[in-house]
């Protein structure tokens, strides 16, 4: 079969250690970085930018985020909207305020500050796990938007809290057409999910992972429990906090705390349960799955209905849509609890080995 590793031999550490070990996953990565680059810009029409593309890879960063903290790291968190409400906010406020900012900086301040209130509201992460953690961290879900609406200044004054944001000017060029904001979330979103691939895999990673399998093991083999879990809330509200920002600059253009509700946390979980927890893969697969799927369900079944001639008006179309979209998240936690992500695992190893049983 094409995907098998017989005869790639490695000769130094560096071969070893490198990210894609087999020689297909490099080709295949390749060649999805030069569609998603090359391809999608010549050939998706703007409602597909606008409306599917930028959407879906500003969701997988921020599950990206909350794949690190609650599949690496073993802690569970609930305020995912409310980080990605900071660095969109932070970002606005870092254009608005220093003149002259590059948009990327702002960005990345924009992550740095959601960085910084994730390390405190983390903290509870010491004493507390579980479901109780949950709810320290729903408490950043209600805070930050108490926050955001009762403070003006963070919203220049704004009475409702609504915020429209700067122009994207980088490198001299401003961004208008969705083209170009899909290329710069691309390139954005793509360069953090090789950091992460590359983090999770260091000593910083394994330790991650030590922590969410036994804490107290982690800690009589010298694991620091303090700075490791912290450090996880940071690296997951950084990511959380850019998010954010590209949400705010790069999807809308103006946003409001409201916005950022507990349903965007609660689906932003569902992305990585979906997907794979501990995947950098399946937080990509979960949030195609959670965004695409109702959207070909509101063109399928309307369809449908007009071929068979029932009698479905566009309410009852919308009931059977949640209904269906309920039922196949169902059906894959009952078929492979560990996510889509494990199915594309079992997948590969299957072509390993065929045509010989499995």
């Amino acid at each position: 079969m094409l995907y098998r590793e017989a005869g790639q031999f490695k000769t130094t550490y560096a071969a070893d250690q490198q990210l894609f070990p087999i020689r297909q996953d490099r080709i295949g990565v390749i060649v999805l970085l030069a569609v998603a680059f090359l391809g999608v810009p010549l050939l998706a029409s703007e409602y597909w930018f606008s409306a599917i593309l930028i959407p879906f890879l500003i969701f997988a960063l921020a599950a990206l985020g909350l794949n690190i903290l609650t599949g690496y790291a073993g802690q569970l968190s609930l305020g995912s909207a409310a980080f990605m409400a900071v660095g969109a906010y932070a970002a606005y406020n870092f254009q608005l305020r220093i003149e002259g900012m590059p948009i990327l900086v702002s960005f990345m301040c924009g992550g740095l500050t959601a960085a910084g209130v994730g390390i405190l509201f983390g903290l509870p992460s010491l004493r507390i796990k579980g479901f109780y953690l949950a709810v320290a961290t729903l408490a950043a879900q209600f805070f930050i938007v108490w926050c955001l609406t009762k403070f003006p200044w963070l919203s220049n004054n704004s009475s409702s809290g609504v915020i429209s944001t700067q122009r994207l000017v980088l490198f001299g060029h401003e961004l208008t057409t969705p083209v170009e904001k899909y290329l710069l979330v691309l390139s954005i979103v793509v360069f953090m999910a090789l950091a992460a691939k590359n983090m999770v895999r260091s000593t910083t990673g394994r330790a991650w992972m030590a922590v969410r399998d036994m804490d107290v093991a982690a800690s009589v083999i010298g694991i620091r429990l303090m700075p490791t879990k912290l450090l996880a809330f940071a690296v997951s509200s950084f990511y959380c906090g850019v998010a954010g920002a590209l949400y705010a600059f790069c999807y809308l253009g103006s946003v409001e705390p409201d916005g950022f509700s507990l349903e965007m946390s609660f689906k932003i979980l569902f992305m990585i349960i979906i997907g794979g927890v501990g995947s950098i893969m399946g937080s990509f697969l979960g949030a195609a799955f959670i965004l695409l799927l109702p959207i070909f369900l509101d063109v399928a079944l309307p369809f449908l209905a007009g071929l068979f001639g029932l009698p479905f008006s566009s309410a009852t179309v919308s009931h059977i849509q949640i209904t269906v979209f309920g039922a196949l998240i169902m059906f894959f936690l009952i078929v492979e609890p560990h996510g889509l992500a494990r199915l594309w695992q079992i997948t590969k190893e299957k072509l390993r080995l065929w045509p010989f049983p499995h």
